[in-house]
């Protein structure tokens, strides 16, 4: 009773610092604090939190649909207004802008930093500084896929001496504060004051690199850690991005953040024109700028170099002698764009003189169709095992067919999951929507208005029960592929499942999107390094060719 008391208290006082501070803060500094205390905070661990493309919608669309929804408000004239993709057809770039300028994906990107704060010092979140690795890398593996789906290369890194070969002009606006700034084609690199001078990120890579030479990392006290072991790229991930679980920010910086920064500032690097940060400069805007992924390639590399050093998986450590897949069947996988409306009421100013209309933006969004999976197994006996499915490009892109060292750092994760199987043939059937990657649409924020208010007045439960924001976007599942289908390995695992981490797994996920996410407060489920067994170098592929994995080719049609 006593603790009872003490959380409603404490709910109470939460609930009333929020009210003041909303009042007496920064808009955008609010709506940080808010939705970073309410994903963390024991109090509010069944809370629902609307999109945030519907709390800021400015960051999420287009200035020129910001406009007309304005002007449709003046006019008491309500609206849905076209938001177009930056750019024209005359950037290349322009074929992938519905992936980097997604609101899933922008919502994603935010809501990933907002679980793993680089600022964090609460309770340890485990391996947070693999999963800045991982989700990054998956990121920029689908990114790639999706480049080579609209016969574009994979994205080049980025090199801090040679020019920024693309621009980008955001066509995105502040609320209080003018229009992101923006980047000209091949711009040289600058420092930026205040912020971080060139060839002191040059000399922090430098210092990366020695540490995965050398195999250790130098801690603030002078001793070392050995990173050459499974645990290494937790440790390297925290010291790149850099978190404040770095054990040495004096030495090796946080290149990844202020990687940002400087990109986010190349248009006005001396601050001579008073431009506003960048859209590299916010989480929710950085996905939109395709210098995002040069930047992130750029830092992949640096994990992969460390990834390469590491010694290649034995058939010992591949094979699980309990089951043979003999079998693995796959339903049509097929893309289409659909229309998408979202709610723009939050970006305009109100007042009791004017009247709210419907204001909403209609965008173009890439979907698939519901697929299935059905994995056939033979096992020895009965146990519980751990299942992981990757889809990997076949080709590169001069269609020349890839080696399987070349292309296991392009798998992309579908899913991973805990299952049992039986003594004898097993059919492990799995939908697409129970991916452990993915996480489907957020409801609407007037529509959690209207479900709220309901189970109010009804003394009702909410029915929405899916707090997680942080997960890939369903839709995004699949790659787009191509009218004539595009070539991907379908490779399935399946391992012990000692493999797991929480005994009950086979029976309850633990939120549903642990695979870029993790979940929330507990222990990553899965023991093995993320992305195994594709993270290391396969030099020989007999010995990946084991009994417990199956790949064949499938296709990605999108009509």
């Amino acid at each position: 009773v006593g603790h009872s008391c003490i959380e409603s208290i404490n709910k109470f006082s939460f609930k009333n610092n929020a009210a003041f501070f909303r009042e007496r803060m920064n808009e955008g500094e609010f709506a940080y604090a808010l939705y970073a205390a309410v994903t963390h905070s024991y109090l509010t661990r069944n809370v629902v939190l609307p999109p945030l493309y519907e709390v800021t919608p400015h960051l999420f669309t287009n200035s020129e649909v910001i406009n007309k929804a304005y002007t449709a408000k003046m006019t008491q004239t309500p609206g849905i207004f076209k938001m177009e993709f930056t750019g024209s057809k005359k950037n290349s770039e322009q074929r992938v802008a519905y992936f980097g300028e997604d609101v899933g994906i922008n919502s994603h990107h935010v809501h990933w930093h907002l679980d793993f704060p680089f600022w964090w010092t609460g309770e340890k979140i485990d391996r947070k500084g693999e999963l800045f690795f991982f989700a990054h890398h998956q990121l920029t593996a689908r990114y790639d896929a999706e480049r080579l789906s609209n016969h574009l290369p994979p994205v080049d890194e980025l090199y801090w001496d040679r020019p920024i070969k693309d621009g980008f002009a955001p066509h995105t606006v502040y609320k209080y504060g003018g229009e992101f700034p923006t980047r000209p084609d091949n711009k040289e690199f600058d420092d930026v004051e205040g912020v971080a001078r060139i060839r002191d990120l040059k000399v922090l890579e430098s210092r990366l690199h020695d540490a995965i030479a050398h195999g250790y990392i130098i801690n603030a006290d002078g001793s070392h850690t050995d990173i050459d072991n499974d645990h290494g790229i937790d440790i390297l991930g925290d010291i790149i991005e850099s978190s404040a679980y770095s054990t040495n920010v004096a030495y090796y910086g946080a290149l990844h953040n202020q990687a940002h920064r400087v990109l986010g500032a190349q248009a006005d690097p001396k601050h001579k024109f008073n431009l506003p940060p960048g859209v590299m400069e916010h989480f929710e805007t950085a996905t939109r700028d395709p210098a995002f992924f040069r930047l992130h390639k750029y830092i992949d590399g640096i994990f992969k170099e460390h990834k390469d050093k590491l010694p290649p998986y034995t058939e010992e450590d591949l094979l699980y002698s309990n089951v043979r897949i003999t079998d693995v069947e796959v339903s049509e996988l097929s893309t289409y764009f659909e229309d998408f409306e979202f709610d723009l009421t939050n970006a305009l100013d109100t007042t009791e003189n004017v009247n709210e209309v419907s204001v909403k933006t209609r965008v173009s969004r890439l979907n698939h169709k519901p697929f299935n999976l059905n994995i056939h197994a033979h096992a020895d006996h009965d146990d519980k095992v751990t299942v992981r499915i990757y889809i990997i490009p076949k080709h590169d892109e001069n269609h020349i067919v890839c080696d399987i060292d070349e292309s296991r750092w392009t798998a992309i994760l579908l899913d991973t999951f805990w299952t049992e199987v039986h003594a004898g043939d097993n059919e492990i059937k799995r939908k697409s929507s129970e991916s452990s990657v993915a996480i489907p649409d957020r409801v609407s924020f007037p529509q959690l208005i209207h479900d709220a208010d309901e189970a109010v007045a009804n003394r009702a439960e909410l029915p929405h029960k899916d707090t997680r924001s942080c997960g890939h976007p369903q839709r995004l599942l699949l790659p787009k592929g191509n009218k004539e289908g595009m070539e991907f390995w379908l490779d399935v695992f399946i391992t012990s499942g000692d493999d797991a981490v929480h005994d009950d797994l086979a029976v309850h996920d633990h939120g549903s999107t642990h695979g870029y996410c993790g979940i929330r407060g507990e222990k990553y489920p899965d023991k093995r390094p993320m992305g195994f067994p594709l993270d290391r170098r396969i030099p020989d592929i007999r010995v990946y060719k084991v009994p417990n994995q199956h790949g064949h080719v499938v296709k990605i049609f999108h009509h």
